[in-house]
């Protein structure tokens, strides 16, 4: 019986199937750094040509190779920040053949992209390129949890201590489901001090909260680290949003008595759009709807801040509540985000806040990169010198997407 036809007689032929398992089996063990040969391995076995890997580094301006002999590209202006941006596929001529340039991402995260050479393009080759980038970004985020060089391979700076800490509580910058999507940015990104966001999807009930803590060193660092790690024990105990807050109240208090933050901490209903919030001394959330804010529409009367101790600690917390409507968006906050403020010290301002997030949104952007360009464009503000943290979260309900 002859030879069953190898992947690579062309894009028609059937994929070597026993090649493709024992590559699969061999990438749950691959170390990180062996990735970019694992992926030119399975795009022979795809009947593609050659692959490169790119990721985002921390701040979303380059695309870093995997490859440590090539060099970055740029996001705002390439073709593979092109594919990043809009987490489309993008194709480009090459002297011999093309270029497409697949997303890479993990649920709703942004990873990076995929290069895949191949002499010519169909709708086969398309398919089997998508189907590596999906592989592969399984494969990166099973992998960067414990990879020191991951981690190092996306930073273009080195990261201050207080920063480390804080970022290794920090879950990925977006999240999601069919009914909901939250996304979050934070800068500086390699000198944060008390400035945290989280965000988690149980079953059909997105949690979000943004925290802003006192001073701007470890131990604010260690403060909002706290506050997230009693959070999330109580919320995966089941407990509901009073208790979570009650939670955070009682850790801090407990083991950091002289520390405190503010904070927002929300829970939405991804199915019946009701919306439970709880505001602790923290800029009020805002709720955008149909482009335009709803001036107060989550303001709430004003709670002291979380991790009060004593005499200062309160009884019992207010949760307010409300049900959104599809394609509402709510924003969090922290202060140094519209305190920004330029050399001639003008505000970047609430104003110019809202309407640059309106605006893009307006335009097609998605939620991740409406935050990235508006970071990008705070930072550009100040000249890259943020003089205090500054968080941005923010939360869509679209059950029109079951």
């Amino acid at each position: 019986m002859p030879d069953p036809p190898h992947a690579s007689a062309g894009p028609d032929a059937a994929i070597d199937e026993n090649r493709l398992e024992e590559l699969i089996i061999e990438a749950q063990t691959a170390l990180p750094v062996e990735l970019p040969a694992l992926a030119n391995r399975c795009a022979s076995a795809l009947g593609l040509d050659t692959v490169l890997i790119y990721l985002a580094d921390l701040q979303q301006r380059l695309l870093i190779p995997l490859d440590e002999a090539m060099e970055p590209l740029p996001v705002s202006s390439s073709s593979a920040g092109w594919a990043y941006r809009t987490v489309a596929p993008r194709v480009a001529d090459a002297d011999d053949g093309v270029i497409v340039w697949m997303p890479l991402v993990d649920g709703a995260e942004r990873l990076g992209v995929l290069a895949v050479r191949t002499a010519s393009l169909d709708g086969v080759r398309m398919r089997r390129s998508r189907m590596l980038a999906h592989l592969f970004a399984m494969l990166i985020t099973s992998k960067r949890a414990y990879s020191d060089w991951l981690a190092a391979r996306t930073r273009t700076r080195t990261m201050q201590l207080p920063a480390e800490m804080l970022r290794a509580f920090l879950p990925p910058r977006t999240i999601g489901s069919r009914r909901c999507v939250s996304t979050a940015v934070v800068e500086p990104a390699y000198d944060i001090g008390g400035d945290a966001f989280d965000h988690s999807v149980v079953k059909n009930v997105l949690h979000t909260m943004i925290l802003d803590s006192m001073g701007h060193d470890l131990t604010s660092g260690l403060t909002a680290s706290v506050a997230m790690a009693a959070a999330r024990n109580t919320r995966r105990g089941g407990g509901d949003l009073a208790e979570v807050v009650g939670s955070v109240d009682q850790a801090l208090a407990r083991w950091l008595p002289d520390h405190f933050c503010t904070g927002v901490l929300c829970r939405l209903d991804a199915v019946t759009g009701v919306l439970r919030w709880v505001n602790c001394g923290h800029p009020p959330p805002l709720l955008i709807r149909a482009e335009r804010v709803l001036a107060g529409a989550l303001d709430s009367p004003p709670q002291p801040p979380l991790g009060l101790a004593g005499e200062l600690a309160p009884a019992s917390r207010q949760v307010q509540e409300t049900t959104l409507e599809p394609g509402d968006h709510v924003l969090l906050y922290t202060d140094g985000v519209v305190e920004a403020r330029d050399a001639d010290g003008v505000e970047f301002g609430l104003d110019r806040f809202t309407d640059f997030i309106i605006r893009s949104s307006a335009a097609g952007q998605r939620p991740a990169e409406v935050l990235r360009l508006l970071i990008h464009a705070i930072l550009d503000q100040q000249h890259n010198q943020l003089r205090d943290d500054a968080t941005i979260l923010i939360f869509e309900w679209r059950p029109q997407h079951q």
